[in-house]
């Protein structure tokens, strides 16, 4: 079972960055239902640690907190661009999230994440013969997309599988974050 914890965005966020996938020879373009955040990967694991992950996974408490989007970038790899993506703002509350999650995650059996917290959002990855220059100049010229401020209310605990047309995503478990309280002025 391979497992990864995201946050799973509204029809209309990916419907947003869905705007800019396309135009680009040699992208594999995330399918819009695909389109997350991933908190923490996981990988491959059994059923019984999946309930310990889901288990110390319910104990978090953190309250809901607005995103926003915006932005492309990449990741490279080898001097090849490996990945484009929209980076998340920067969030205290999404931050906290990230550490609550990796803390349950590590109690629960799991081995610390090493890779630093870089949140984002894919949107297209790519293969070894793609155009480091175009990619740059698609950057530059869809630089301007954002998604949100949105609301962020739970969280979710994936399975990823391979199926015919590529990586399948399925929700196993949704986390509520609890509500903000705001004081009157």
């Amino acid at each position: 079972m391979r497992l990864f914890i995201g946050l799973a965005l509204s029809e209309e966020v990916r419907l947003t960055l869905g705007a800019v996938q396309s135009g680009l020879p040699g992208a594999r373009w995330v399918t819009p239902q695909n389109i997350h955040l991933t908190l923490r990967f996981i990988g491959d694991i059994d059923p019984g640690r999946a309930e310990d992950i889901d288990t110390a996974l319910r104990q978090i408490l953190v309250p809901a907190f607005d995103l926003t989007l915006s932005g492309l970038g990449s990741f490279e790899s080898k001097g090849r661009v490996r990945a484009l993506w929209t980076e998340a703002s920067k969030s205290e509350p999404l931050k906290r999230l990230h550490e609550k999650i990796e803390s349950a995650v590590v109690r629960a059996g799991e081995e610390p994440e090493r890779r630093k917290f870089k949140p984002h959002v894919t949107l297209a990855r790519f293969k070894s013969g793609s155009s480091n220059e175009r990619i740059g100049m698609f950057i530059q010229n869809n630089n301007d997309i954002q998604a949100g401020p949105f609301t962020m209310d739970r969280f979710t605990l994936f399975r990823s599988y391979l199926g015919h047309g590529g990586s399948v995503y399925e929700s196993l478990a949704e986390y509520e974050l609890y509500e903000r309280i705001t004081a009157d002025v």
